[in-house]
């Protein structure tokens, strides 16, 4: 019997374990999800639980533990998906993000691709899209309008986005080829490749005429970089280690990126057209601040949403007529 599998029956059982026939390992989903989940707990990994049910559901084919399913959830998984849960969770314990292990990520009603290192979503931005949806004026009263999302990541706020308003297209661009290469992907993936332009570019580099060649833009929507720079070393190893810095870092106060868009805005949208931002709770007070020094770039707060957390996470502004 396999040295990790006859450990574990000890550890779940507490009795001695008899050797057992190739191809058998008499160990249910609920007894393998609560060996790693011990095994996590002790090596401080991050939500232990979770990370142990996710990997055991997708070994054996499931989207969550809970809808493994009766039968299956008592009976023996099969020593090649022991063999496989064990490969993940070692890869867990080096505090790889179970999304890139496993290799998808739900977001709102989608299942996305996910690749190293382009930003996992979280789920505060999936309020960013219900935002856009309600209080995007333009989008409520057009029959054919253009989204732009700056810094796209997986597509997730885009392709989400292009699922619940009907008439919309989308031009999403990223500054990481990688990132393009997977929301192009995803894309693909959901069937909306066809109402998506995906492009590659920087906004505080690359020339805007790139962008105005494309039209006018109802909205602009983004999730740009926002943490502290002095705030990054604080993240946890799982960010640290994998995923993209440059999608984290927005420079010394968190606004490089999102200044860049603050001027590139009036030059892009359409006549009251929309900006819809993420950020730090400390960015709505900056960017008022900013808007008060820079009136030449004729926007206005319209106002600021909390997120579920109940801190000052998403700006509404509004271009000049």
């Amino acid at each position: 019997m396999h040295r990790l599998l006859r450990q574990l029956l000890v550890k779940v059982t507490h009795k001695p374990v008899p050797h057992r026939r190739a191809g058998t390992t008499g160990v249910t989903p609920d007894k393998l999800a609560a060996y790693w989940e011990n095994i996590f707990h002790e090596h401080k990994i991050l939500e232990p639980e979770d990370s142990s049910r996710i990997l055991v559901a997708h070994a054996l084919g499931a989207k969550t533990f809970s809808s493994i399913g009766s039968i299956a959830a008592r009976s023996p998984v099969s020593a090649d998906q022991l063999a496989l849960v064990e490969k993940m969770a070692q890869e867990r314990l080096k505090r790889v993000p179970v999304q890139y292990i496993i290799g998808e990520w739900d977001f709102l009603d989608m299942t996305l691709e996910m690749r190293p290192p382009v930003l996992i979503p979280r789920p505060e931005t999936e309020e960013l899209v219900g935002l856009v949806v309600a209080d995007c004026e333009e989008l409520r009263h057009s029959t054919k309008s253009t989204i732009l999302e700056v810094g796209c990541g997986s597509g997730a706020v885009s392709l989400a986005l292009l699922r619940r308003i009907p008439q919309v297209r989308v031009i999403a661009i990223d500054k990481s080829e990688a990132a393009a290469r997977l929301t192009r992907d995803n894309a693909e993936r959901l069937g909306l490749r066809h109402r998506i332009h995906v492009l590659q570019h920087d906004i505080v580099t690359d020339p805007v005429e790139r962008l105005q060649d494309l039209g006018p833009v109802s909205a602009l929507v983004s999730n740009p970089p926002y943490i502290f720079t002095e705030d990054m070393t604080q993240l946890e190893p799982e960010i640290l280690r994998y995923e993209d810095h440059s999608a984290l870092d927005g420079g010394l106060d968190g606004m490089d990126v999102m200044k860049g868009i603050l001027r590139l805005a009036p030059v892009l949208l359409k006549a009251r057209g929309d900006v819809f931002l993420e950020g730090d709770p400390r960015h709505p007070e900056m960017v008022k601040k900013w808007l008060e020094e820079n009136p030449e770039g004729r926007l206005h707060l319209l106002h600021v949403v909390k997120d579920f957390c109940g801190k000052p996470r998403f700006i509404h502004l509004r271009s000049h007529s």
